[in-house]
């Protein structure tokens, strides 16, 4: 699993590229911990080299959510596929956060 984080202004951005299964998510979760400190601005997750998201990947992004509230900012998931698109369906995540195709 890769991430790749690029900062531009307010905006945040983080492409995730792989899969971000429950072996993945810890190392993952650390490399975007970061993101929690610029949480009062913009933050991107690109999905779209994302192939699949576990229980694990999806508390990742809840994490961000719960600290980009706090800090009054947003998260944008942007471009994610089919699959991945259902499994934030089942789990309510398309009314959680802002997607973007």
């Amino acid at each position: 699993m890769l991430v790749s984080i690029t900062k531009k202004n307010q905006e945040v951005t983080a492409k995730l590229n792989g899969r971000l299964d429950t072996p993945a998510a810890q190392n993952v979760a650390e490399q975007l911990e970061p993101l929690k400190e610029d949480a009062a601005g913009t933050i991107i997750l690109d999905c779209k080299e994302l192939s699949y998201i576990s229980s694990s990947g999806l508390r990742i992004f809840l994490s961000l959510r719960k600290a980009a509230a706090e800090k009054g900012g947003k998260v944008i998931v942007r471009s994610i596929n089919n699959e991945i698109r259902s499994v934030f369906q089942m789990t309510g995540f398309l009314n959680l956060f802002q997607i973007e195709d």
